[in-house]
């Protein structure tokens, strides 16, 4: 049998990372030492053997925190017309995958498709599934826009096509644990993202991890998985549960998670977390509860203009917010301060007390050094979503008193 490909989309810039973490997922597992693993722009495509592709499926599923999801290739060819792509469609046996009692879906992504309607492509693959069903099984199967069982995504190039079952159904961020959102949650692969980008693991030697703007609390949380070893997928179900080469394999999705709760251990570094908005510092309580890794963090409420260090060195990692989560603790007035000045007294503050630190920002603003007051060691390219930023490296070293009573008076305690 020939050998299957697996791609996993991932955010612009994220994937060198991902493929480092493909190859440790495949390591760690079992029955894909074959695997070879083909970064490329917007994600990472894994080729191996049909048999170790299921297994690798569900690991992958488990544990990336990265990738977006797990797209099964089901067929690939040229195409000139929405007619190439019904027979592009026809060329998979859906009826090893599904019966007609499971619903579909088809999405249609495009990179310079000379097609004019991609919703007629989608109709027409669709077309394609439902009749190789309804030949096999005298009966078609219905389509479910909201939460389909066999989820389906065409890929449209110039020239090819590729059409996918998502393995993972719902995207990957969505980790099973938040229920409690701010105005602008982080989403959790971007989090993961951060964290590998600033080389933070988890381990003793990458030092204690603080967020003093935390919001619902992704990057602690998310940080405090990664120290704990959960994996990301512990808590949620995929797609391929519900598919029949996966329904044969129940044991070996059963033994994956009972071994990746038995590796789950106590972190080994402190991670700290704050807001100045008791509001969102419940929300970040609860769902570090529900995720599991409440016990690992130190959550309070308290103003990042004010909250002195909690231990001599570590890591600041943060997504700077806007209005009304950047006024002092208690203020009136905090919904008028400028972020310019918000980001003033925020590197004043960290010059004077967090000398030793390394402090990361997510900021779509390019010149936020600027407006800190701060040369960045480094600016990594990374997209929130549509809006593209830059996770920019500050090395924090003592400023003169001077200097930094002239830039911005630092805030009374109390």
């Amino acid at each position: 049998m020939s050998n299957q490909i697996l791609f996993l989309p991932c955010a612009a810039g994220v994937e060198a990372w991902l493929a480092d973490e493909v190859q440790r997922i495949i390591e760690r597992g079992v029955g894909a030492d074959q695997a070879r693993v083909h970064g490329q722009r917007g994600g990472v495509a894994v080729e191996v053997s049909f048999d170790a592709a299921l297994d690798l499926t569900m690991q992958l599923n488990l544990e990336s925190r990265l990738a977006q999801r797990v797209l099964w290739e089901m067929a690939y060819g040229p195409y000139r017309d929405e007619h190439d792509l019904y027979d592009l469609a026809r060329q998979a046996r859906w009826s090893d995958w599904v019966t007609p009692r499971e619903t579909l879906r088809v999405d249609v992504t495009s990179q310079r498709s000379p097609l004019k309607s991609l919703n007629f492509a989608a109709l027409r693959v669709k077309d394609a599934v439902c009749d190789a069903m309804r030949d096999d099984f005298g009966e078609r199967p219905s389509v479910d826009t909201h939460r389909p069982d066999l989820p389906l995504v065409l890929h449209l190039a110039p020239e090819y096509a590729t059409l996918y079952a998502d393995t993972s159904g719902e995207a990957l961020f969505k980790r099973g644990w938040r229920e409690d959102k701010g105005e602008a949650p982080l989403k959790e692969t971007l989090a993961a993202a951060m964290l590998a980008a600033a080389g933070w693991h988890g381990r003793p030697e990458d030092g204690a991890l603080l967020d003093p703007c935390c919001g619902a609390g992704t990057i602690a949380i998310e940080a405090a998985q990664v120290a704990c070893d959960i994996a990301p997928g512990l808590q949620r179900r995929f797609a391929f549960e519900r598919w029949l080469p996966f329904r044969d394999e129940r044991s070996t999705w059963y033994a994956l998670k009972d071994a990746a709760r038995a590796r789950v251990r106590a972190a080994e570094v402190p991670i700290y977390a704050g807001d100045v908005a008791f509001r969102l510092t419940d929300f970040a309580t609860r769902n570090a509860e529900r995720a599991g890794v409440l016990r690992a963090i130190d959550l309070k409420t308290a103003d990042a203009l004010q909250r002195m260090p909690p231990c001599e060195h570590g890591t600041l990692m943060l997504n700077p917010p806007y209005g009304e989560r950047i006024g002092p603790k208690g203020t009136q007035s905090s919904r008028d301060e400028a972020p310019q000045d918000f980001f003033q007294r925020l590197s004043a503050h960290w010059k004077r007390h967090y000398a030793g630190w390394t402090a990361w920002v997510l900021s779509p603003d390019l010149k936020l050094p600027t407006a800190m007051r701060l040369k960045e060691s480094r600016r990594i390219p990374m997209w929130n979503g549509p809006i593209e930023c830059r996770f920019f490296r500050f090395d924090l070293v003592s400023g003169s008193m001077r200097s930094d009573a002239a830039e911005a008076p630092e805030p009374e305690q109390g």
